[in-house]
């Protein structure tokens, strides 16, 4: 039973720490929709979306309402689309994405990702046309994510997916240039991608999963903020990673309170919590603050890889504990326009793209919601997303690059997104070029590590 206290403690941090329920997200096979036909491929994903996900934002939404628990968004992640892709040689992979957008509007929710390939080792020729058609399908679409992976460290990294992305994702800035590049904040490139990710824009339903499944991002920068702040100025970094341990256990037993719930009222089976701190761009809520309250001036100065590091382990260790099963990315997220203490480190020239790459090594993820000028190359683009790829291909870890080239901005301006996508400022790049060894192609051979068995 808890305590008294306890109860008023949680209820503090909702109310004033910005603890929050960030996803509930529901998997969904589409394995089963495949059909030589497009369109009737279409008919039968429309029709099973809609009726697997038909109550999950109103069981969201009770969920809500009885516990308190303020839960941000209801989202639907679904078999890597590329795969209907191979069933449906004839028709326009656009037509499975203006598919998945409808689905996602009739059942209420806030995103639907999956428009997806996994080509770390080489394509498909579904996987060719699908990755083709994302700039396509991300402009036509509102609420459609994609992602690819394009290294692993049991496969090495896809060059020639490493060197498509570049040029994909400029196109997709170029077809919504009237929002900033808005398209590319819905497309994210990985090494490691992971099968049950509930947040976007990387969810995709894996090949291990099963029919469906309930996931569950948790967030809460501002209550382990909050908690340093009580521990006082004078504690030593043994206590801060203690103090860091103890709140995320707090805060993932929270998470798993409302993945039981949203698993037993939908009747589906229960996956994981992913145990992340995700940042809004709210004033605290903020995974840069954490690391300035540790007594870094500003987050990008030295000793930030070493702080992130710290709390990231720290998170991991707290909330293994807290839950039966964790999974996802678990750990600290550090998405550039999402989070306030990062826009402003950024803004004042002490977070460079250099010091984010460090950082990446030692975070959950990577080079999340980038600005960069509009005129940066295709090729480097894709050398920043081959730099990232390395590191969680070396590492063993999960790496990821959300880079968003706007249209006619430069270095300096800020570009608008809203919502939890915030404000992104254009952060300058190498003035070198890497053509050279983008072109090359091929692939790079995976790391002598990765031979285990």
């Amino acid at each position: 039973m808890l305590s008294q206290l306890e109860i008023l403690e949680t209820l503090k941090m909702f109310r004033e720490e910005h603890l929050d329920i960030r996803t509930i997200t529901m998997g969904i096979s589409l394995r089963d929709c495949a059909d030589s036909n497009i369109d009737e491929a279409c008919r039968k994903v429309y029709d099973k979306i809609t009726r697997c996900a038909e109550h999950l934002v109103k069981i969201g939404e009770e969920i809500e309402t009885e516990y308190g628990v303020p839960i941000i968004n209801k989202r639907i992640s679904v078999t890597p689309i590329s795969h209907l892709c191979d069933a449906a040689k004839e028709g326009d992979p656009v037509l499975f994405a203006l598919t998945l957008d409808r689905a996602a509007m009739a059942t209420g929710v806030n995103f639907i990702g999956g428009y997806s390939a996994l080509v770390q080792k080489g394509y498909t020729m579904g996987e060719k046309r699908l990755i083709e058609s994302i700039p396509e399908a991300l402009s036509r679409t509102k609420l459609v994510c994609s992602s690819v992976n394009i290294g692993s460290t049991r496969s090495g990294i896809n060059m020639d997916a490493v060197g498509q992305m570049g040029t994909i994702i400029k196109t997709a800035a170029e077809k919504t240039a009237d929002t900033g590049g808005f398209a590319c904040a819905k497309l994210v490139v990985f090494c490691n991608a992971v099968e049950d990710n509930p947040f976007m824009a990387g969810a995709f339903l894996g090949e291990g999963e099963g029919e469906t499944v309930i996931n569950v991002g948790i967030s809460g920068p501002g209550v382990v903020k909050t908690a340093l702040e009580r521990l006082g100025k004078d504690a030593d970094l043994g206590e801060v990673a203690e103090t860091v341990k103890r709140t995320a256990f707090k805060i993932t037993r929270v998470g798993q309170l409302v993945a039981q719930e949203a698993s037993k009222r939908l009747h589906v089976p229960f996956g994981i919590v992913d145990l992340s701190l995700a940042p809004t761009p709210a004033i605290g809520d903020s995974v840069a603050y954490i690391l300035e309250e540790m007594g870094l001036e500003v987050c990008g100065t030295h000793g930030t890889t070493a702080a992130l590091a710290l709390l990231n382990d720290a998170v991991k260790k707290g909330g293994v504990m807290a839950s039966s099963y964790v999974g996802g990315l678990s750990g600290a997220f550090i998405p550039v326009s999402e989070d306030a203490g990062m826009i402003h480190a950024a803004e004042c020239g002490a977070l460079s793209l250099d010091k984010l790459e460090a950082m990446t090594a030692v975070c959950s993820v990577g080079l999340d919601m980038i600005v960069v000028p509009g005129d940066t190359s295709a090729s480097t683009i894709s050398a920043i997303i081959a730099d990232e790829a390395a590191i969680g291909m070396v590492n063993n870890k999960t790496t990821a690059v959300r880079i968003i080239p706007a249209p006619g901005r430069k270095v300096g301006e800020v570009v608008e997104f809203g919502g939890l996508l915030g404000t992104g400022p254009v952060m300058p790049v190498s003035e070198f070029q890497s053509d050279g060894f983008i072109h090359r192609g091929g692939r790079i051979p995976a790391p002598l590590h990765s031979l285990k068995n």
